[in-house]
């Protein structure tokens, strides 16, 4: 490869990085599992892989979305792991879909789309930093006081086990096991 090409693969991998990075900023902020350096740094191996099945592809004239498209599934994967279930709640949605995003970005970047890059970025950013802003956290809290399907409180002996719940009475009528019962 001549040395404009190297610059260029270089500027690519910078970029798809920097804007990485800077979308990880918002979930190192708030405490998430995925911050800045791992934003960079899926935003940097999708961007490589882009460039890799770029040349690679244009060298021995192989199908140059086939590597792109394994990103996108190996993506999935990442995301699923900052994904938790805690008891009635989802967490870590908004970060797997920033992090499934970045990748994208980085391939963007990897393929040459600066503006496109560029603009994707600033509107997940825009999106992410909503929750700073005042009226969107009013809107957040009226939301979920409308919201009718919240758990109900379950009692310590609910919490411990103590209590069976009879699906052939009506909700709420709960009967209490005896010692030799198993919980399942």
């Amino acid at each position: 490869m001549d040395w404009n090409t190297e610059l260029l693969i270089s500027l690519r991998l910078g970029l798809a990085g920097f804007l990485g990075g800077l979308i990880g900023l918002d979930r190192e902020l708030t405490g998430h599992p995925a911050g800045a350096r791992t934003h960079a740094t899926v935003a940097l191996g999708s961007c490589l892989f882009s460039l890799v099945s770029v040349y690679h592809g244009q060298a021995v004239g192989g199908d140059q979305t086939r590597i792109a498209a394994q990103v996108v599934s190996g993506i999935g994967f990442i995301g699923a792991g900052v994904i938790m279930r805690d008891r009635f709640r989802v967490k870590g949605l908004t970060t797997a879909a920033s992090l499934w995003t970045t990748a994208s970005i980085g391939m963007a970047a990897g393929y040459g789309y600066y503006v496109m890059t560029c603009v994707a970025s600033a509107l997940v950013m825009s999106v992410l930093f909503l929750q700073y802003l005042p009226w969107w956290q009013r809107l957040t809290l009226v939301l979920e006081k409308q919201t009718p399907n919240k758990p109900r409180k379950l009692t310590k002996a609910q919490k411990r086990g103590a209590y069976e719940h009879d699906h052939s009475k009506p909700d709420g009528d709960c009967k209490k096991k005896s010692k030799g019962e198993s919980t399942s």
